[in-house]
């Protein structure tokens, strides 16, 4: 494959972005496209570039990219801001549709963890979508903070939030938190997240308390029914303890068909990113873009 670094715009920044291609791609064969959208606090040089190979080699055109104010990518830094991340989807589906390469006809996403919600509103608001696929993602923000805390840990972080919320009206900032006292990571989570994280100077580790309240104001499970007639895939795993598969199966349960449902076994969050559950996250993957985005036309 070909990887090539690019940019585009959306509202009004500018993303960085990588596009990769099929080895000797070319304005001949117009073929589908697929834009990656990573997670809570990822960035698209951790564990995307092994999906774009696993679809490039199989002849998509793929797009990774930075949210605003994430690596590269201008915008405020470090915030979550779920719908605008919506628009930096579409506009990286605009620019993708427009490479003489790709029929803009035939445009998929793939989403993972808190990008398993970002592409699944996407879809159901943008009819450019074909197929979606959500990997290990949040289907209600609320339900699933919760479910990871304690009462006490969970009472205390709507205290923080509102405390934060009057603080940013008052004084335009909000206040810095660890991202393990937000993402409350299970104890396998956080040794595979530190380890993968170290080395990437994109990757940060303290985050604004205003993702509290952008995460519970963002729940993907209320729109998803709006996707069919077109098809979604949801794959989870029953030992996921950071994302329980809960969130999974309530967005399936709600989506219109086409759709399905992968239950992975034994596996953690993180473990999805590393073998073998990767191979296993991109067979149902690939079963499931062959099936409905094929390649090539």
């Amino acid at each position: 494959m070909t990887r090539s670094a690019i940019s585009f715009y959306s509202e009004g920044f500018k993303l960085d972005g990588d596009l990769y291609l099929p080895e000797g791609a070319d304005d001949s064969t117009r073929r589908a496209g697929i834009v990656l959208c990573h997670g809570y606090t990822g960035v698209k040089d951790l564990y995307l570039p092994d999906n774009a190979r696993v679809l490039t080699e199989a002849g998509y055109a793929v797009l990774t990219f930075d949210y605003k104010g994430w690596g590269k990518s201008q915008g405020p830094r470090s915030r979550l801001a779920p719908y605008s991340r919506v628009a930096d989807v579409q506009a990286a589906m605009t620019f993708l549709g427009a490479q003489p390469m790709v029929d803009e006809d035939r445009l998929g996403l793939y989403g993972t963890s808190y990008g398993g919600a970002t592409v699944v509103w996407t879809a159901a608001i943008d009819d450019r979508v074909k197929c979606v696929v959500s990997v290990v993602g949040v289907g209600n923000g609320a339900r699933w903070m919760r479910s990871v805390r304690r009462p006490d840990e969970w009472a205390d972080l709507l205290d923080r939030a509102a405390q934060d919320r009057l603080t940013r009206t008052t004084t335009g900032q909000s206040a810095q938190a660890g991202r393990s006292e937000i993402l409350l990571p299970d104890r396998q989570s956080a040794e595979l997240a530190a380890a993968a994280r170290k080395d990437n100077p994109n990757a940060i580790d303290t985050l604004p308390l205003e993702f509290i309240d952008d995460t519970l104001g963002f729940n993907a499970e209320w729109v998803v029914d709006r996707i069919a007639p077109r098809p979604v895939l949801f794959i989870t795993s029953d030992d996921d303890r950071l994302v329980p598969p809960e969130e999974s199966e309530a967005m399936f349960a709600r989506a219109g068909a086409p759709k399905k449902l992968v239950m992975l076994e034994g596996y953690g969050h993180y473990e999805v990113y590393a073998e073998p559950a990767f191979s296993e996250v991109m067979a149902a993957t690939m079963d499931w873009y062959r099936e409905y985005l094929p390649a090539t036309a």
